[in-house]
């Protein structure tokens, strides 16, 4: 009897001692991922691998509400950790139990479980929440746009903020499944297949599933009246394109003859960089007012404003070159925005010498020309621009013809090389400026270091455009 006290008391002893031990690793995860240019975006503590989106949609009040689950693992001990969101929670569970939880700064959702997660544990975090997205404004703006039949969540560097929780930093990709419920009648367009629409009860719920990783801010919803056209690629990935039935006429027919090219513009595009990565392509016109574009994964969101007097070509095959460059690969911090728009709008020139419209050098040489050594064009570093500059002219203009320079300078055949082993070595990734170069170095046997820091991190006009 009295060894068995013995013996329980050690048991006890070594419980206690192991206890305080895991309590004393775990800590807060950080409000923000570590990114210079957005502090404060993303998290630190946990990586997330899977959205499950449970939504329904009221266009009459735009009021949009549900539940989204998170499948996430700790990176480290965890007593509590942030998401990124701006609507109003009312209920937060971790492994289903209740957890509590708070706002702090312009996004932060502050979860403290009912206790500490242990690193490398999974854990499910539902949040339910419910607001009107387009009267919510963080930093003096929103990413909900409000159309005449309902919303539409698309923006860049966040969006997700304005529909669902989420760890918003491109380093932190996951799969999604939205399923949203609307009135019968109005449509809803997300990312990646459509798997199922059912209507029931005077509501149709769609069920969009994004089976390849993708960052928070290419996650797209839009909620309205909506005709969609069907095709595929040469190699069978289904196109979904979608356009708002209140666009003038001519936008409309102008936006079809565009965006229904996204298999044809596809197809080119992978003989530059390599095969198509995700199981579905398109994209949509929603009725907004603003004059931007997105490369949302899978889905783009294109501007009506692009389609308002030609069939904007150009816009759409830089949006699609972005499925390569900035969707399968994303950038690894902000700062790294050159190569996602420097190679999209590179292949854009490249569709635009498929068709006819001048090579690749020609579109460059009249870029570099078209602004002299004096122009505030070529203050701005595409390798480095600021999060104040981060989307000028010059990080798409620039950017490009630093990569005709780079073609020019590293010879044809490792530059295609190059082109297509920089998707292929990161898929479903993330990278940076530094490898990319060291890539090129490495398939081209040159020492490129003097050339990044002439086209990327000199605020001047370089003197020489290789090439003539």
């Amino acid at each position: 009897m009295r060894k068995r006290v013995i013996a329980s008391a050690a048991a006890a002893l070594g419980f206690l001692l192991v206890i305080p031990a895991s309590a004393a690793d775990a800590g807060p995860g950080a409000p923000g991922i570590g990114d210079p240019y957005y502090p404060t975006y993303g998290n630190g503590g946990y990586d997330v691998s899977h959205y499950g989106l449970d939504l329904s949609y009221q266009p009459a009040t735009d009021t949009l509400s549900g539940t989204a689950t998170l499948q996430a693992t700790a990176t480290q001990g965890l007593t509590s950790f942030d998401l990124d969101f701006a609507l109003t929670v009312s209920k937060v569970t971790v492994d289903g139990r209740p957890a509590r939880f708070a706002t702090s700064g312009e996004q932060e959702l502050v979860i403290t479980p009912d206790r500490a997660v242990p690193r490398g544990h999974r854990i499910t975090v539902a949040v339910t929440y419910s607001g009107v997205p387009s009267s919510v404004e963080r930093y003096g703006f929103t990413s909900w746009q409000r159309t005449p039949d309902g919303g539409v969540a698309a923006n860049e560097p966040e969006s997700a903020w304005w529909w669902f929780p989420s760890n918003d930093h491109p380093l932190d990709k996951a799969t999604y499944d939205v399923n949203v419920r609307v009135p019968a009648g109005e449509q809803a367009v997300s990312n990646g297949l459509l798997l199922s629409q059912r209507t029931s009860g005077g509501w149709t719920a769609y069920h969009w599933r994004q089976d390849e990783p993708q960052a928070t801010y290419l996650a797209t919803l839009a909620l309205g009246h909506f005709a969609f056209t069907h095709s595929r690629t040469r190699t069978g990935v289904p196109v979904i394109n979608a356009y708002s039935t209140d666009l003038p006429a001519a936008t409309a027919a102008n936006a079809r003859a565009g965006v229904d090219r996204t298999g044809e513009i596809i197809d080119f595009l992978s003989t530059w960089f390599g095969p198509y990565p995700f199981d579905a392509a398109g994209g949509y016109v929603p009725n907004v007012p603003t004059h931007f574009s997105l490369e949302a994964q899978t889905r783009v969101f294109y501007s009506p404003a692009v389609f308002a007097t030609t069939d904007g070509i150009g816009t759409v095959a830089h949006e699609l070159s972005h499925q390569w460059w900035g969707d399968d690969v994303s950038l690894a911090r902000w700062s790294d925005i050159w190569l996602n728009e420097g190679f999209a709008t590179y292949g854009s020139w490249l569709w635009a010498e498929h068709q006819g419209k001048g090579t690749v050098q020609q579109i460059a040489r009249q870029t570099y020309d078209s602004y002299p050594a004096d122009d505030p064009f070529w203050t701005v570093e595409p390798g480095d621009p600021g999060p104040a500059r981060q989307f000028d002219d010059a990080v798409y203009d620039r950017g490009a013809v630093a990569i005709q320079a780079l073609r020019t300078t590293i010879g044809e055949r490792p530059f295609r090389a190059l082109l297509k082993a920089w998707p292929a070595r990161h898929r479903y990734g993330n990278g940076t400026i530094a490898e990319f170069r060291a890539l090129a170095e490495k398939l081209s046997g040159q020492d490129l270091g003097g050339f990044f820091q002439t086209w990327l991190y000199t605020p001047a006009k370089p003197a020489v455009l290789p090439g003539g």
